[in-house]
């Protein structure tokens, strides 16, 4: 699906209905977030088809001014189809809360709360907010299993299931109340069906493919067995061989080489998006330290790739100096020939971390948190600076947020609320990290 765009399913009265979700996204100073409708109307639609039709048929929305709309509409049908976990039956929710609250019972209630909760922000719904502001208890559910372990524990997750029975038809009753389905082409939808079937053939196809693969595979390998004149032991050894040779092979494939300019000379273009600008420079790793062009723990930054590429034709020295290859980074500079090329891997983009972290690790996206942390630590790292180390270890409150926010497997204990103080932590560390940037 197109970045920040994403389908959903909602079960609702008279069955699943089909929608998107464009989650937080910042336009200048401005941050957004939005469903697929217009004005006071959230559009879903009875089949994944349909709202394919819809997409496809140009008809004005609150979307048309995302970033990825325009390439939303080019999609192939398949890729509408909500994701298992973009599935929320919004009907189911009372049985789902009168369970046992196991792990997954209670992701899944969170899961559930969490767009509805959105719907109402977004649309506006006054008992949907009301059902949220004015039971507190609810966010408990937020925060992880351990509020309902133990006699307190149950007695909190009756409370919680308690509410919802009381008042989860009037949250339903107000979704449903601004849910429309605009009329769409019949031909664009009988299109977008046939896309969707011969996606699910193709699949279905693949698996057999798949499936007769092995089935050849064994029977040829019983053949030879059987032909053989080896003995039970030789035989465990070829095998034994051939599972070797195989993992050697799955090695490889792992094994990605990178056979550009920039991938034989074992050094990375650096893009960093700051809240000022954005800056070009270069990384390489030596027995997994990370060295930086730049000195004395300075990063040396610069605000274009051309401008990164005439300082490179130029001698100067930097602790990438230091690295074998540089020179052909430098040669290739002078030649002119020279392209500073960054992989999405190597851009880092800061800005609008902290604001999410105030919000809550459900609301985090994981790869840009990932990707600034690997920043943070390797700049600290190239000036021999512990205090990112030790501000992020899983010990401090923004090291348990962080760790969490990466990895929040449903027995985890999760971080609670308010975030003020990791949000204000992190930033310290962004602008440390910003106080390591020399432009030049």
């Amino acid at each position: 699906m197109a970045s920040d765009i994403v389908p959903i399913e909602l079960g609702l009265t008279d069955g699943p209905v089909y929608s998107l979700w464009a989650p937080r996204w910042r336009e200048g100073d401005d941050e957004w977030e939005a469903f697929l409708g217009l004005e006071d109307d959230l559009y879903a639609f009875g089949s994944v088809a349909e709202l394919v039709a819809f997409v496809r048929s140009g008809a004005e929305n609150d979307l048309d001014d995302h970033p990825a709309w325009t390439a939303l509409t080019g999609l192939p049908a398949e890729a509408f189809a909500p994701k298992e976990e973009r599935s929320y039956d919004l009907i189911s929710v009372p049985e789902l809360a009168a369970e046992q609250p196991t792990p997954e019972v209670i992701a899944e209630l969170e899961d559930t709360l969490e767009i509805v909760g959105l719907i109402g922000e977004v649309c506006e719904l006054l008992d949907v907010t009301k059902f949220f502001n004015g039971n507190p208890v609810l966010g408990t559910v937020r925060i992880g299993t351990h509020n309902f372990e133990g006699r307190e524990g149950m007695e909190m997750w009756h409370k919680v299931g308690e509410i919802i029975a009381r008042k989860w038809d009037d949250v339903i009753d107000a979704i449903e109340g601004v849910v429309s389905a605009p009329k769409v082409s019949g031909a664009a939808v009988a299109t977008a069906e046939r896309e969707l079937t011969a996606a699910e053939e193709k699949i279905a196809a693949d698996m057999l493919e798949a499936r007769e693969l092995e089935h050849t595979d064994l029977t040829g390998a019983d053949i030879d067995i059987l032909n053989s004149e080896e003995g039970p032991d030789d035989l465990d050894d070829d095998l034994d061989e051939d599972l070797d040779d195989e993992s050697d092979e799955l090695e490889d494939e792992d094994d990605y080489e990178d056979d550009s300019f920039w991938g034989s000379v074992g050094i990375d273009p650096v893009k960093i998006v700051t809240r000022d600008a954005e800056y070009y420079t270069l990384r390489c790793y030596l027995d997994d330290v990370p060295v930086f062009l730049g000195k004395d723990g300075r990063i040396f930054v610069f605000t274009s790739s051309t401008a990164l590429a005439r300082y490179l034709a130029d001698d100067n020295d930097t602790e990438l100096a230091k690295v074998e290859t540089y020179d052909e980074v430098r040669v290739a500079a002078t030649g002119g020939s020279l392209e500073v090329d960054v992989d999405d891997d190597n851009v880092y983009v800061l800005p609008g971390i902290s604001e999410d972290i105030a919000d809550g690790p459900r609301r985090i996206d994981r790869d840009q948190l990932d990707l600034a942390v690997e920043l943070l630590l390797d700049a600290a790292d190239f000036g021999d600076d512990e205090s990112v180390r030790e501000a992020l270890r899983p010990t401090t409150p923004l090291g348990f947020f962080v760790s969490y926010a990466l990895d929040p497997q449903p027995r985890r204990l999760a971080p609670s609320p308010p975030f003020e103080n990791e949000s204000e932590a992190w930033r310290a560390l962004e602008h440390d990290f910003e106080g390591r940037l020399k432009k030049i």
